[in-house]
């Protein structure tokens, strides 16, 4: 019999691939998503009631997925899905997560992103299910004192609210290890997610103005929007733009199956970088980008936003240690997989709507 894993959030982009490994790996994974991030499936069997994500999975492998719509402030209907499966473990992926909206809507990214966090650990802890992987971010290090970034620079110095988030949520599963003896979690600190399942079949889908780098990118070069704005090129980097740390999302998603194996050993509270170790530029993954689609990718350079910083790459060699765990796709891979996708879906998922 398969160990069941609850994964939230699971209809989104990270969460959905993360299920194709799980799968993959020989669990059952349990999905809950209230759509906030994921499109809505439609076909005659299940219209409406399941993301395209999942449905497109469900294809891919042959497979039947069981999916709760369902958001984790609704504390009760989430005591309904404890009541009717046994979980070894919980993925947790559902939150808010675009940095700009959190300046401007403080106070419901606190709620959201807290009170859910909250109602999942309460509701585990009441149904004995002590084995947690916290989708985390690099927004947790703020502004970097040094680089490459490792588990143990500083952290709380966040310049936005939804890192803030993330930095309170890790404090309060922390915490709640040293408490409870008998709890194990990994908390997983992403750099950057770029690319697509090699299928083309998911991928990123932003609904509205994509908040990051790339898709916006591969969607000029599909020719959805007009041109990129390079915020500053006048940073301390090779070419003035600012450099992060891509990784592909199979990588990703490979590395939460790692910290799965993790948990059975016991490991108490976990923290681990999932990153390349190297740091490209903007103008670097522009022609990156350019070279995988074939087009040119129309840019203008605007001003600098606030609360953007020069550079941030990881040092994930404490990863590869522990978890037996590397990122094995370069950048050109990333970019040819995220065209692929792109150009199999140039409007992104078809015939879904947004809820």
């Amino acid at each position: 019999m398969a160990e069941k894993v609850l994964v939230t959030g699971g209809g989104g982009y990270i969460g959905s691939h993360c299920v194709v490994e799980l799968i993959e790996a020989g669990y059952e994974p349990i999905v809950v998503d209230n759509f906030s991030n994921a499109v809505r499936g439609n076909n005659l069997i299940r219209e409406g009631d399941v993301p395209e994500s999942i449905r497109r999975i469900e294809k891919l492998l042959d497979t039947n997925i069981e999916f709760h719509e369902l958001d984790l402030l609704d504390k009760p209907g989430l005591e309904n899905v404890f009541k009717k499966h046994t979980f070894c473990a919980v993925m947790h992926f559902a939150g808010l997560k675009a940095v700009g909206e959190s300046v401007e809507q403080s106070l419901r990214y606190y709620r959201v992103n807290l009170t859910a966090s909250l109602n999942l650990l309460e509701v585990m802890q009441a149904h004995r299910v002590h084995n947690l992987v916290f989708s985390s971010s690099a927004t947790v290090y703020g502004d970097p004192q040094r680089l490459p970034i490792d588990e143990q620079h500083p952290v709380g110095g966040c310049t936005n609210p939804y890192g803030k988030t993330k930095f309170f949520i890790e404090e309060m599963i922390k915490d709640h290890c040293k408490a409870e003896k008998d709890w194990n979690a990994v908390l997983l600190r992403y750099f950057n997610p770029i690319g697509a399942h090699c299928s083309g079949q998911i991928g990123e889908d932003p609904q509205g103005i994509p908040n990051n780098l790339l898709p916006y990118v591969a969607q000029v070069a599909i020719g959805r929007r007009k041109c990129l704005s390079v915020f500053g090129n006048d940073y301390d980097t090779l070419d003035g733009t600012g450099v992060r740390d891509y990784i592909h999302v199979v990588d990703l998603a490979k590395g939460h199956i790692a910290a799965l194996k993790k948990l059975k050993d016991a490991c108490g509270c976990k923290v681990y970088n999932l990153g390349t170790g190297r740091g490209y530029s903007v103008l670097q993954m522009v022609k990156a980008m350019e070279k995988a689609s074939g087009r040119e990718i129309a840019y203008k350079v605007a001003p600098r936003r606030e609360g953007d910083i020069a550079s941030c790459y990881a040092d994930p060699r404490l990863a590869e240690a522990e978890l037996a765990w590397k990122a094995e796709f370069d950048l050109e891979r990333m970019c040819a997989d995220l065209w692929r996708w792109q150009s199999m879906n140039p409007t992104g998922f078809p015939n879904g709507t947004a809820s």
